[in-house]
């Protein structure tokens, strides 16, 4: 799963990195460890960003100092507090469970100071973090960690759940209780007719619009079929119980 279109904000994702051996360049600090990144490149054409080939990681959850070093997914293998600079270790990320928060796409890819430049962002939260935990962190603000996928880190990434994965952004849906509905992803329903805070879609649903035209027969039947069984609240019921957060507002 790097393909561009493969990730969507609601998705809950398996994140891996094989270990791979480097040098610590900077021992333990307060809340990082220093280490030669042994996947990227200088970008000696970067204007704008120069990067000195080093990147400092956050402290493991056992020892987390902060929300920003909390959501730190790699490790190091010795961990942090057993090396010094000049020791070999590995860095990588055992089998982590995440949710995305955001999706960019880069055209031009992003100067970062490094190559290869990057294509796409994906920021994700770790099982357990929620967004509305940091209603004040404008660095977790609907971001969380950042990872790269085609940036030359050989991620493994498995989708584990994407909520209404039949449909897309900005479908128009009519629910059982003949609500109309605008789909702008699987926390962020907007009723045609105003109704309060709270009201949430009540299946089965039918597909009235996509891209703002009708809708063709195999996308409507999608949409009815995934929606024959079950209700909306199960499926949050579900994603939280694979996320171990809350939805975001």
């Amino acid at each position: 799963m790097t393909d561009a279109v493969a990730f969507r904000v609601g998705d809950v994702l398996s994140v891996a990195c094989p270990f791979t051996p480097t040098r610590v360049e900077r021992g333990l600090t307060w809340d990082h460890v220093s280490v030669r990144w042994p996947w990227w490149e200088i970008d000696t054409d970067s204007d704008f960003v120069h990067w000195n080939g080093i990147v400092a990681l956050g402290l493991d959850s056992n020892r987390r100092v902060s929300p920003d070093v909390e959501a730190e997914l790699f490790r190091t293998d010795p961990p942090p507090e057993h090396l010094k600079a000049g020791d070999i270790c590995q860095v990588g990320i055992r089998p982590t469970v995440v949710h995305v928060t955001d999706v960019d796409h880069h055209d031009p890819p992003l100067e970062t100071g490094w190559l290869p430049r990057p294509t796409l962002s994906v920021t994700v939260l770790r099982q357990g973090l929620s967004y509305r935990e940091y209603p004040d962190e404008s660095h977790l603000n609907g971001a969380g960690y950042t990872i790269h996928p085609g940036d030359g880190i050989p991620f493994t990434i498995e989708l584990l759940m994407r909520p209404y994965a039949f449909l897309q952004t900005g479908d128009e849906v009519a629910d059982t209780a003949g609500r109309a509905w605008r789909f702008d992803g699987p926390w962020d329903w907007t009723p045609f007719d105003g109704a309060q805070t709270g009201v949430v879609p009540q299946w089965p649903l039918i597909l009235l619009t996509r891209a703002g035209s009708p809708c063709s027969d195999t996308h409507a039947e999608a949409v009815t079929a995934g929606t024959a069984t079950g209700s909306h609240q199960e499926t949050v019921q579900r994603w939280m119980s694979l996320t171990q957060a809350s939805p975001t507002p």
